[in-house]
């Protein structure tokens, strides 16, 4: 057996239950055997051993008072996972589903995105199963208080250096940042995604989806395609997915699609931006309110998004949320491309048959990491104290996503596997972070 086969059994066996980071896991090492055999330092030190288990795994608890006058009591965590090119660095995602093995592969796939942004941050996660929907701002503060009077003792501007993340928009960011200043006393820049009022960067809101589509632009033009005059189809209807929308469509894409947990809308005439921003960061609603602003639209919550023809797919919402017969679906009505703008949004055999079918599929790890490499340019501004302008941030921004997919495709040509951007993104990312361990000895 090959010294990566016995490691993803090694991480199966050491962590039961955690689905989603053998997941994680597994992919990872499997497109790293022909790295790991060329390079026989990395199996000697124990890389791989080290690298899948995290520096430290937080658990905490977090009790707040409800508007009812109730003690209510949460789970919190925060995953230190590898900090051997820079300080940690990941978000914070407040969502029921949240639990030690989402935590964990999250910040175990924020080590190699990170790493690909070329900027000196490692790799880190946290969270909770508090659900803030539904809240009152006077609940969510009390809980973001509560959290972070814990969280504080492990974090700092050169330690970790939390973001935002599902369920963690500039609301949470303020309320978080204050108890951190409140308790420590210090204005540093700890958090990104912080208010331009109080040290956030211009361009960071929409980074992560304007970072996937530069990427896949790029991706697409190295194919002799581009955005122009293309059907697409977002999943989702939060941060990452609304200014995809907004990228794509100032490309020259017709977007006719978007949804959210309740359900999917389709416009044929393509997604009226101004409305999803409406109800989505105003108005806080449901995405089955866009008929009222567009009446000829469908609003649909049987079937899948998936289901709508495009040409191109981007996956934006959550996990695992396109399945093996999303992909057959998606092949069967002419994509060509499919670019994840969420972590790990396409399961193992949606991938597989991606792949296999010759579709152009940019992972996560590389294609979303526009939002991680905007935030590490907050953290550059804060630390200089500086504010650098739109156009400058988005710049950088453009830059850093050609870089990670050229990055990534050199590296699947180096290493035999020409054309898998998935492999290609694992290897470049794993071998900038193994070096440096290397260098720093056994620690």
């Amino acid at each position: 057996m090959s010294y990566t086969s016995e490691m993803i059994d090694r991480v199966v066996a050491k962590n039961p239950g955690e689905k989603e980071f053998h997941q994680a896991a597994r992919e990872v090492l499997e497109s790293l055997a022909p790295v790991v055999e060329a390079n026989p330092a990395y199996q000697k030190m124990g890389v791989l051993e080290r690298l899948t288990e995290p520096d430290r795994a937080v658990l905490f608890r977090v009790p707040w008072v409800d508007d009812s006058g109730k003690v209510q009591v949460n789970k919190g965590y925060r995953v230190q996972f590898n900090n051997a090119i820079g300080p940690y660095k990941g978000g914070l995602r407040l969502h029921p589903s949240v639990n030690l093995g989402i935590i964990k592969f999250l910040g175990f796939e924020q080590i190699f995105k990170n790493s690909l942004t070329g900027l000196p941050i490692g790799g880190g996660k946290g969270g909770s199963d508090f659900d803030p929907k539904g809240k009152s701002d006077r609940e969510v503060m009390a809980f973001c208080q509560s959290f972070m009077t814990e969280l504080y003792k492990y974090i700092g501007a050169d330690v970790d250096v939390p973001a935002g993340d599902i369920g963690v928009g500039a609301r949470e960011i303020g309320f978080l940042y204050g108890q951190y200043k409140r308790i420590t006393g210090l204005y540093e820049g700890v958090l990104t995604g912080k208010g331009l009022t109080y040290g956030g960067s211009l361009a960071r809101t929409q980074a992560t989806g304007y970072g996937l589509v530069y990427f896949m632009d790029e991706y697409l033009r190295a194919h002799g395609m581009s955005f122009e005059g293309k059907r697409v189809v977002v999943s989702g209807a939060g941060n990452v997915a609304i200014y995809a929308c907004e990228k794509a469509t100032q490309m020259g894409a017709k977007v006719v699609a978007m949804c959210d947990s309740t359900g999917w809308v389709y416009d044929e005439e393509g997604i009226d931006l101004a409305a999803v921003k409406q109800i989505k960061e105003v108005e806080r609603k449901r995405i089955a309110e866009y008929v009222n602003y567009r009446p000829k639209a469908e609003y649909h919550t049987d079937g899948a998004i998936w289901d709508v023809p495009c040409d191109i797919a981007l996956p934006c919402a959550t996990q695992n949320e396109l399945h093996l017969e999303h992909a057959e679906t998606l092949i069967k009505n002419g994509v060509v491309a499919v670019g994840e703008g969420a972590n790990m949004p396409s399961t193992p055999e949606a991938v597989h048959l991606f792949q296999s079918k010759g579709i152009l599929f940019a992972p996560g790890k590389a294609s979303n990491a526009g939002g991680v490499a905007t935030s590490a340019l907050e953290m550059s501004q804060n630390s200089q104290r500086l504010s650098w302008t739109f156009e400058e941030v988005d710049q950088k921004l453009h830059g850093i996503m050609v870089n990670i997919y050229r990055n990534a495709a050199a590296a699947a040509e180096k290493y035999g596997v020409a054309g898998n951007i998935v492999a290609g993104a694992n290897i470049a990312g794993f071998t900038k972070v193994a070096d440096a361990m290397l260098a720093q000895g056994v620690v």
